[in-house]
């Protein structure tokens, strides 16, 4: 995944918003990315992404954890949504 890439679909917030949030304000938990312009807090989808983020950056001072591409990430997503319709219809 790219810098400028959606990290959250939801709210449309890309990897470089989260990170630099995680750089400057410095949150306690994973939960408070959600400070971050919603981040999170739409399908819930994203939510092992950022905490993977905000656990390396907790480890090592960075953010530069590896995430799928763009592709990759939409259709696991895609995929998420699909699988969420079809518990609630059952």
């Amino acid at each position: 995944m790219q810098p400028d890439d959606e990290l959250c679909l939801c709210f449309h917030i890309t990897k470089r918003k989260v990170t630099n949030y995680i750089r400057v304000e410095k949150p306690r938990r994973a939960s408070q990315i959600s400070e971050c312009f919603g981040a999170g807090t739409g399908c819930g989808w994203c939510r092992p992404f950022l905490q993977r983020l905000f656990d390396q950056a907790d480890q090592s001072g960075n953010t530069a954890s590896e995430l799928p591409d763009r592709e990759e990430y939409s259709s696991m997503r895609k995929k998420y949504m699909d699988d969420k319709k079809q518990q609630r219809n059952s």
